[in-house]
């Protein structure tokens, strides 16, 4: 606990550091593009500036391929025992090329690459103390945890996330590290770097039960968009990896180029998109079908523009340009009503919010972490109903267009090749929980055909540890232990999902 309440310390300062390098240089940006308008030679210095920073830090990605992107999908397989990193030479690229990246005003946020910061420095907290492997992983999942409860201002979404989507398991020791971990981050970004959540809404009027029929047809809206979104995302790298023109390492500048005109017409909304959305409430005080056209421009302009910078491979995230698609969504949908008559203007704020969750739910797969996050942003636990109603329509939606979970697509993508490992000698371990529609359960041990050189070591069931033999039934809501050979626990992961039929912890 201790341990992780370093690495909670340690993700606060480097995150808080982080936040503040991505709004110094998006001021820096705005500046620049400000001063063009009043004379165009400027423009030299935006070109050159920009170029630098797609050659540095797509420099940095070429040396570290790692190092682009999210990092979430790194942090799933190294969970999984699939990837093994360096944390350090991570750590500095990922801090340094994110805010140069970030703050351009690319369509990209700072969420995913503050968690994989986070792993690095958990990773690197349990190198140090020369921690088990298994210790070594919870420090991992708590530093992920501390790192996007920093970046969001949101603890608990942190943790949840990290259960929910990265360790697929309610593990009461991860929990409880991870929660200590975020705490801690968050208790240094909020007191020594005086960082507030990313975004604080506030409404103020609850959702009347009658109009719960706009809440299934917004979320079916988001479903489909969500989905549509996804599937953009995953063709687009396909179109990237023909352009030959010019280095893969390299594909950064082409989202920088596209974004000039973008910067100089339209600054309102480049960016993360924090600052559009803080701005929505304003905005929305009075309706009419050319702000409702408007807003529908803005989401087409960033759904496209957010796949174009994503793909490209530079550092950084899609968590809060994801929540700003969603609230623009809702903003749309919300005035669109209005101006036919079939919602008050004041609930518009709601749908707003709630979009955010359902988008989010459609897109991440992780429900749960929606629900808190748009709670713990907003300050309020009097809409809880509404917005799970939105996540999970949006989220069954998806689910029914046969989508997957977005990271766990990206893991899947840059999964290492399997190749057979001889065996090193080193026991490491897999923490399986049984779900209830499991195939193991009601099994026998001797029953069941474990991989190779895999030993359950013991079954916690409930308040129980009990020590299995052959004849011992596995119950749906056991934890069973595995040892397993250091090398092989990717391998014994792949094969223990496919005797259960269902996803597994790290």
């Amino acid at each position: 606990m201790l341990q992780a309440l370093c690495v909670g310390l340690i993700a606060g300062v480097v995150v808080g550091f982080f936040r503040y390098g991505i709004g110094k240089t998006e001021a820096f940006w705005l500046d620049l593009f400000k001063k063009s308008h009043q004379n165009p030679l400027w423009f030299i210095a935006i070109v050159a500036g920009l170029a630098l920073t797609g050659i540095i830090a797509g420099y940095f990605v070429k040396q570290y391929p790692h190092v682009g992107g999210s990092g979430i999908p790194e942090v799933k397989l190294q969970m999984q025992g699939k990837l093994s990193l360096k944390w350090w030479p991570i750590l500095w690229r990922k801090l340094i090329g994110g805010i140069m990246v970030i703050g351009t005003g690319l369509f990209l946020g700072p969420e995913g690459p503050s968690l994989q910061l986070g792993s690095t420095i958990g990773q690197g907290v349990g190198q140090g103390f020369k921690q088990t492997k298994t210790n070594s992983r919870v420090l991992l999942a708590t530093g992920a945890a501390s790192g996007l409860s920093a970046a969001f201002g949101a603890p608990l979404s942190g943790a949840l996330f990290v259960l929910e989507e990265i360790f697929h398991n309610f593990s009461p020791r991860v929990w409880m590290n991870a929660l200590v971990g975020a705490i801690a981050s968050n208790f240094v970004v909020s007191n020594l770097f005086g960082q507030k959540p990313a975004l604080a809404l506030a409404y103020n009027h609850s959702f009347p039960m009658p109009l719960y029929w706009h809440l299934v047809l917004l979320g079916l809206i988001l479903g489909l968009l969500g989905h549509l979104y996804k599937f953009g995302l995953f063709n687009l790298k396909k179109i990237y990896a023909k352009i030959t023109f010019i280095p893969r390492w390299l594909h950064g500048l082409i989202p920088l180029v596209i974004l000039i005109p973008i910067m100089y017409y339209l600054p309102l909304i480049t960016g993360p998109g924090n600052h559009l959305i803080l701005s929505l409430p304003k905005s929305i005080a009075y309706s009419s079908w050319n702000l409702v056209g408007m807003l529908a421009i803005f989401y087409v302009i960033r759904i496209a523009f957010s796949i174009v910078s994503y793909d490209s491979g530079l550092p950084s995230g899609i968590f809060l340009p994801i929540l700003t698609m969603g609230a623009l969504i809702g903003a749309t949908y919300g005035l669109f009503m209005v101006q036919l008559g079939l919602l008050p203007q004041k609930l518009v704020i709601n749908l707003i919010i709630f979009a955010m969750a359902g988008y989010f739910a459609a897109i991440i797969r992780a429900p749960f972490t929606a629900i808190i996050l748009i709670t713990e942003m907003v300050g309020s636990l009097l809409h809880l109903m509404p917005l799970a109603v939105v996540a999970f329509i949006a989220l069954l939606v998806d689910q029914l267009l046969g989508g997957r979970p977005i990271y766990d697509s990206l893991a899947a993508a840059m999964e290492p090749k399997s190749s057979e490992k001889g065996l090193c000698g080193e026991e490491d371990q897999i923490s399986i929980p049984v779900y209830e529609s499991s195939k193991l359960v009601d099994e026998k041990i001797e029953d069941v055909k474990w991989p190779d050189d895999t030993l359950i070591k013991v079954i916690h069931r409930g308040s129980q540890d009990i020590i299995p033999h052959g004849d011992t039934v596995i119950a749906a809501g056991d934890l069973l232990v595995l040892a397993v050979d250091q090398n092989r626990r990717g391998q014994v992961y792949d094969a223990i999902k496919k005797l259960q039929g269902a996803e597994l912890d790290g």
